[in-house]
C-alpha cells in the first residue's frame, strides 16, 4: 500500500514536473509591433519590423515561418542574434519553411529576433515556431517610441544588397529593421512600433486624392494598417515618445496621369491636428514630434515645415500634454529605389535624430 502511494506522487510529480517545463518552454517568446497573436506561441508579424525574440541555450536553432495573404507570393524577414545583424530571408511562397540559424561564436546563451521586413500591405508573416532550447527570460524594461508614417518609415526602395532597383517585385528592397525609426531605436535601446503604410499622406496619398483610397488617419486605428475595423489595434504598447514623418505623398504630383489637385494646406493641417487627437486618445502620455520629410526640398519643404508649425500652433495652449516638437532632417539626395532613402540615407537620418529623441527622452 505504500509503496502504491508513493508510485502514485511520483507519478504525479512527474506529471507536474513535465507540465512546468512545457510551460516554461511556452513563455520565452517576445512579441512586439502590430502582432496578432495566435494559440501555442504561433502569430502573424503584420507591420512594418513587427518582431519575435527568444533565448536559447546551444549552438542548434531552427524557426518556422510562412508567408500568409489573400494570394501566395513571397515575403522577408530580418535576423539579429545575439545583437548582430545577420541578413534578410526571403520566405518563398507555399507551405510552413524551415530556416536554420547558424550559430558561430561559442556563447553559451543567444538572443535571436525575427523583424517582419516588408509591410503590412505585403501580408503577413506567420510565426509557427521554433526549434531549440529555449530559456525564459526576463523582459527589461525600456523607453518605447512609436514611429508613424509612409514609404520612408517602412524602408521602402533601401535594401538593394541582393535585388537592385527596378527588377523583382515592388517590395523585393524593403528592409524595415534598417530604416531610420529601428537603427534610431537600438542607438536608444529603445523598444519601437511602426504605423506606416507606403503611399498613405495625411489627407490624400501619391496618387490617389482621397477618392479610392484610404489615408493614415483611416487605418491607424485598425490591427492591421488597412480599412479592416473588425481588428483593432489594442495600443497595449505605450509609447513615451510618438514620431510622425507624413507629408511626402500629400505634396507628391503622383503620376501624371490621373488627376492631381494642387497641394492643400488647409486640407493637411486640419488633418494633421485631428490625428494627432486621434494618438492622444489611445496614448495621453506620449510626447509627440512631427518630423519633415527627406525626400521633400526646396519650396516644398518650406511649405511643409510652415505647416507643421501651424499644426504645432493648434495646440499651444494645450495644458494636459507634453509640449509637441519639430524635427528637421537636413537636406538630403536620397540614393534608393524610387528617390527614397537607402541603408546607408537611413543611418544618416537615425544619426540626426537620437539627440533630439534622447534629450526628449530623457526629460522628467
Amino acid at each position: 500500500m505504500i509503496l502504491k502511494k508513493n508510485l502514485l506522487f511520483l507519478l504525479l510529480y512527474l506529471n507536474l514536473s513535465c507540465a512546468s517545463q512545457i510551460k516554461e518552454i511556452r513563455q520565452p517568446f517576445h512579441f512586439l509591433g502590430r502582432v496578432e497573436q495566435l494559440s501555442d506561441n504561433k502569430a502573424l508579424l503584420i507591420g512594418s519590423a513587427s518582431s519575435v525574440s527568444f533565448d536559447f541555450e546551444g549552438n542548434s536553432c531552427e524557426i518556422s515561418l510562412q508567408s500568409v495573404d489573400s494570394y501566395e507570393h513571397h515575403n522577408y524577414v530580418t535576423l539579429e542574434l545575439d545583437g548582430e545583424y545577420i541578413g534578410r530571408v526571403q520566405i518563398k511562397k507555399g507551405a510552413i519553411q524551415n530556416f536554420p540559424i547558424a550559430v558561430t561564436n561559442k556563447n553559451k546563451k543567444h538572443h535571436l529576433g525575427i523583424y517582419k521586413a516588408t509591410e503590412a500591405a505585403n501580408g503577413a508573416v506567420l510565426f509557427v515556431g521554433a526549434t531549440t532550447k529555449l530559456i525564459k527570460s526576463t523582459t527589461p524594461k525600456r523607453k518605447k517610441i512609436e514611429f508613424i508614417g509612409d514609404s520612408i518609415t517602412c524602408g521602402f526602395g533601401n535594401d538593394t544588397t541582393e535585388i537592385p532597383c527596378g527588377a523583382g517585385d515592388w517590395y523585393d528592397q524593403h528592409n524595415a529593421y534598417l530604416a531610420y525609426g529601428p537603427v534610431a531605436s537600438r542607438a536608444l535601446n529603445a523598444d519601437f512600433v511602426l504605423s506606416a503604410v507606403s503611399g498613405f499622406g495625411m489627407y490624400r496619398n501619391w496618387n490617389d486624392e482621397h477618392k479610392d483610397e484610404a489615408i493614415i488617419p483611416d487605418v491607424y486605428e485598425n490591427l492591421y494598417l488597412n480599412t479592416d475595423k473588425s481588428k483593432p489595434y489594442d495600443f497595449a504598447f505605450q509609447p513615451d515618445l510618438v514620431s510622425i514623418c507624413l507629408g511626402t505623398n500629400d505634396l507628391s504630383d503622383g503620376d501624371g496621369e490621373k488627376e492631381r489637385l494642387p497641394f492643400n494646406e488647409d486640407k493637411y493641417v486640419s488633418n494633421y491636428i485631428n490625428f494627432i487627437k486621434t494618438v492622444y486618445k489611445h496614448t495621453p502620455n506620449t510626447r509627440i514630434v512631427v518630423l519633415n520629410s527627406p525626400m521633400v526640398s526646396q519650396d516644398r519643404n518650406v511649405t511643409l515645415v510652415s505647416c507643421l508649425k501651424k499644426v504645432i500652433k493648434a495646440f499651444e495652449n494645450d495644458t494636459q500634454h507634453k509640449p509637441i516638437a519639430l524635427f528637421e532632417f537636413q537636406p538630403m539626395s536620397p540614393n534608393g529605389c524610387g528617390s527614397h532613402p537607402d541603408i546607408a540615407d537611413d543611418k544618416i537620418m537615425a544619426d540626426q535624430l537620437t539627440p533630439f529623441f534622447k534629450k526628449l527622452l530623457d526629460e522628467k
